[in-house]
């Protein structure tokens, strides 16, 4: 990356921190969407990677505090106000969003492409080797398949890692954390934490609000160590090992879709199922959420399968353009 003058006003610096966090926010929110290529997508990535560099340096400077501030606030706000309306939306339409989903991934390829032009030996094994993993991260949660997506228990372990994959989506344009979250089994659980958090906070229920605080602490500190060394780590290996690097970050976008299959649907459990570990009884399983219902594939319609291959196409479409819109602004 090019050295990034510091020439910029401090409202327009301002005002592209704060769009670039909102849509940041909403990226987070979106399995399929990089929360990297939201912040090309505003101008201000270049800005706030050499934000986080200094700050790591113990070098503070207002404009790298502003920059983070802002766009890490506006980040914040939107995951918060919005977490609960697409939780539901995957729940209630879990294969509309899933083809969306696809459609917004795979539109990650060309961005990450155009970075990694041409390939060479290195991009290409880096790719093989960030399509196999990411390909059997999806297995690992399909042989689970059927906990279904927010059946996981929240471990330490776990949010940390949930956070942590978050971060990566911040730093590395085409990357989704927030696909990496569903297949980890902490996207629906995550969401639902916050969105709960966000109501007793509203309604001062500060003894729920402790209660999500279990979930959204680890998942805040595995934010910030991820942030540190995710962006950290990506400069050293993009200095040393470039198309290697960039080939993985094109094999992740690619491999991610093998967990995305659309066409699955929540079925409530009956007694004898397991969920979280516990065996229901006839009075238990009618106690369970549909966010903890296990997951079934279904056979799709024609009419199904048309509308998702349409979902796809404008889920590719829209990161595309979103990727076009920030080209000219990338320092290359």
């Amino acid at each position: 990356m090019s050295e990034d003058r510091d020439d910029t006003p401090i409202p327009a610096l301002a005002t592209r921190s704060v769009f670039g966090g909102v849509l940041m926010g909403l990226a987070n929110l979106v399995p399929g969407v990089s929360g990297g290529t939201m912040l090309l997508t505003s101008g201000i990535y270049p800005k706030f990677i050499e934000a986080i560099a200094e700050l790591t340096r113990l070098k503070f400077r207002f404009r790298s505090i502003l920059v983070l501030a802002l766009v890490v606030a506006s980040a914040g706000i939107a995951i918060a106000l919005l977490a609960g309306t697409v939780k539901n939306l995957v729940i209630d339409h879990r294969w509309i969003m899933y083809s969306l989903f696809i459609g917004l991934t795979l539109g990650g390829v060309p961005i990450v492409w155009r970075l990694a032009r041409p390939a060479t030996a290195g991009v290409w094994t880096g790719a093989a080797a960030g399509f196999i993993g990411m390909a059997l991260l999806a297995i690992a949660q399909q042989m689970d398949f059927g906990a279904g997506s927010g059946a996981h228990d929240a471990n330490m372990l776990l949010l940390l890692l949930a956070g942590a994959a978050g971060a990566a989506a911040m730093i590395l344009p085409g990357v989704s954390g927030g696909y990496l979250l569903l297949v980890l089994g902490q996207y629906v659980p995550i969401l639902a934490s916050i969105d709960r958090a966000k109501e007793a906070a509203l309604a001062r229920d500060m003894s729920a609000l402790l209660g999500e605080a279990r979930v959204v602490i680890p998942v805040g500190i595995g934010v910030v160590v991820g942030v540190v060394v995710v962006s950290n780590l990506l400069r050293a290996l993009l200095e040393r090992y470039e198309k290697a690097t960039l080939g993985v970050l094109l094999g992740l976008l690619v491999g991610a879709v093998v967990g995305l299959w659309p066409f699955q649907a929540g079925v409530q459990p009956i007694a004898g199922d397991v969920v979280k570990g516990q065996v229901l009884t006839e009075e238990s399983a009618l106690t369970v959420g549909p966010e903890d219902w296990p997951v079934e594939y279904f056979k799709p319609t024609v009419t199904q399968i048309g509308a998702s291959l349409a979902l796809i196409t404008a889920g590719f479409g829209a990161t595309v353009l979103i990727g076009l819109i920030g080209r000219d602004k990338r320092q290359e």
